[in-house]
């Protein structure tokens, strides 16, 4: 008997979760996840991005299947996951697992969203089909990473792994929570591979259409889904063939036994970071130290020199240039600077730390934000080097008038599971994203709705409170 191929057995395992449910407690985390998204997307809704896919999907209008998060459209169940995965990624508040640096749930939780809702699934069956979905997209991812180089050949080549490896992950899980047999899940995720893309150049030199990236990779879940029912087909050899996704995409550093090393017995769901700060992870460390040298006594009017050390793979996304990133273009653009997010934690942020506000134009314009930022020199860190991708760490160091020097290394960045956000935190997070919309008893009602997932006989009742 020929043994199955690598999509047929995350087809099975998707099928079985199906079937038997996730492992025990992942539930309760994949429908923390759905909180988080439903959070940053009502949060994202006065976004450029949001208005862009929105005007798009109303204009192509169609049966009123699946709520458009904080619109007041209900839309196909399609154009639903590319306006709510634009929304989940818009702000880069979205999680984060590690080591192969994507977020998941932007596209797969839209997308097992617009399905479960447009069909009427329980909450247990949204939440299974997230949740496997998410694990097939981070496998994929991982089948990426190379430990000798020690990073994503994704992100080496410019790759926004995200979106690709999120497109195939939305497709399992718009198709195991739609129904599909595990034979039409396979086409699913081998359909859905030919769709995914995205370049990360946008973060280097500006651009807003890495927002829609989740957006897009969401919406091809939920077609390739679709065409698998109708009887479309994909190559049985999808990930690991000559011609297939992994070699297509990262060469022969492609590691095609990572995608399935313990499938079914070890799970990279539950180790998925939440991020704190709304801004690129690889910057958060250096606002986790900057804040502790806040709480420390030190003054952004008295620092003269700032040296921010980090992993060498991630200056190029948060160091270079240096020019921009010491004076970013936009609020968007100064989520991706290390220049910045240091100096607007030592000046003092919102929320957790940094907040949307942190993140205007008016606030990456600030003179005094911006003369700390001139101080910032980004550095390589062997110690940095060591430690990443597992983490994404830093070490801060800051020198003030009087000669004193303060150093702060953070190894374990807030969120993940060694340094983990608490529930209570989790829930601040949500209800601060969503009174930008919601007044605070809906927003109440709609995080209570979002945890009692678990037990919840439709998720229509949760989709309803964000509709706006």
């Amino acid at each position: 008997m020929t043994a199955p191929t690598i999509v047929q057995r995350l087809a099975r395992l998707a099928a079985d979760t199906r079937e038997n449910g996730l492992p025990e407690g992942m539930r309760d985390d994949v429908a923390r996840r759905v909180l988080d998204l439903l959070g940053n997307s009502l949060a994202a809704t006065g976004e450029v991005s949001a208005s862009a896919v929105t005007a798009v999907v109303r204009g192509w209008g169609g049966p009123e299947d699946a709520t458009a998060i904080g619109t007041g459209l209900r839309v196909p169940a399609a154009a639903a996951a590319l306006v709510n995965g634009t929304l989940a990624h818009s702000l880069d508040f979205d999680d984060t697992h590690l080591p192969s640096v994507l977020h998941p749930s932007a596209s797969v939780v839209a997308a097992a969203l617009a399905v479960a809702e447009a069909t009427g699934a329980s909450g247990p069956a949204l939440l299974d089909a997230a949740g496997v979905g998410i694990e097939v997209a981070v496998r994929l991812g991982m089948g990426g990473y190379d430990a000798e180089l020690g990073n994503s050949e994704f992100f080496e080549r410019g790759q926004h792994a995200t979106s690709i490896c999120g497109a195939i992950g939305a497709a399992v899980a718009a198709a195991t929570v739609g129904g599909l047999d595990v034979e039409q899940i396979a086409h699913a995720a081998g359909i859905a591979a030919s769709m995914g893309s995205g370049l990360i150049e946008a973060n280097r030199t500006g651009g807003t259409v890495k927002r829609v990236h989740c957006g897009w990779a969401a919406h091809a879940g939920v077609v390739a889904a679709d065409l698998a029912r109708h009887g479309l087909t994909g190559p049985p050899t999808v990930i690991e063939g000559r011609f297939g996704f992994l070699h297509a995409f990262c060469g022969e550093r492609a590691d095609v036994d990572a995608v399935v090393d313990r499938l079914g017995e070890h799970w990279e769901l539950p180790g998925i970071f939440f991020k704190p700060y709304p801004c690129n992870h690889f910057t958060h460390a250096g606002v986790d130290a900057a804040l502790e040298l806040r709480s420390r006594g030190v003054r952004p009017g008295d620092v003269t020199a700032i040296e921010l050390g980090a992993p060498t793979a991630v200056l190029r996304t948060i160091g270079e240039p240096a020019e921009e990133k010491a004076r970013p273009r936009s609020g968007y653009h100064a989520a991706f600077s290390g220049p910045y997010t240091v100096a607007a934690a030592l000046t003092g942020g919102g929320g957790l730390g940094l907040f949307h506000e942190d993140f205007t134009d008016e606030a990456a314009a600030d003179p005094d934000r911006l003369r700390l930022a001139a101080l910032v020199t980004c550095v390589p860190d062997a110690r940095c080097d060591e430690i990443f991708p597992h983490q994404f760490p830093a070490v801060l160091r800051v020198e003030t008038r009087d000669g004193t020097r303060h150093e702060v290394r953070v190894d374990a960045n807030r969120g993940g599971p060694a340094n983990p956000l608490s529930s209570a935190e989790l829930a601040e997070k949500f209800r601060l994203n969503a009174i930008r919309v919601l007044d605070d008893d809906t927003a109440r009602t709609v995080a209570d709705a979002a945890l009692a997932l678990p037990h919840a006989a439709d998720v229509r009742t949760l989709m309803s409170g964000v509709r706006g």
